[in-house]
């Protein structure tokens, strides 16, 4: 009988949440962890967010997905737009958790996560690194995954949002 893995995922919210929408479609969340758990044998997801006090609703929806939460204060540029860098947190959850998991998958197309997808691979540590957006992905991060590289731009259909109807 086959072991049944205990893998972690690493979620850059913001790099998944823009990456699908800007290939055209909007991601369902609780589809997302689900898909995650069943594809990719994954107990525990962190998802990296920006913290907004006025999104508390989100934050608890994503917490009853089953989602740990890992809250990155977020600053405000000169132009009013919301800025919440998550790039070191996941790196050093990552890195923290890595003896506690078999594998890791990460979810960005943010080539800031070159060295750690490296690292990870070296160390036959990464299950994969989920694109978002196959056109928006690194090429740095496409060559630190190899082989292990997957793009979500053919799960839409599986895994946008339907809107429910309410009549």
């Amino acid at each position: 009988m086959k072991k049944q893995e205990n893998n972690y995922a690493f979620v850059d919210s913001q790099n998944l949440n823009m990456g699908v929408k800007e290939a055209g479609w909007s991601l369902d969340f609780g589809k997302f962890f689900i898909y995650l758990k069943e594809k990719y044998s994954v107990k525990k997801t962190y998802l990296f967010i920006g913290y907004i006090p006025e999104n508390q609703n989100l934050y608890s929806k994503l917490q009853e997905f089953g989602y740990v939460l890992v809250f990155k204060p977020v600053l405000k540029n000169k132009n009013g737009q919301a800025k919440g860098n998550v790039d070191a947190d996941l790196v050093l959850k990552a890195l923290v958790n890595l003896n506690n998991c078999d594998k890791a998958v990460i979810v960005s197309s943010d080539g800031d996560f070159y060295c750690l997808v490296d690292y990870l691979y070296g160390r036959k540590k990464l299950q994969c690194v989920l694109s978002p957006n196959k056109k928006k992905c690194s090429v740095l991060l496409r060559k630190s995954a190899k082989e292990k590289m997957v793009f979500m731009d053919n799960l839409q259909e599986k895994l946008s949002y339907k809107k429910k109807n309410t009549a």
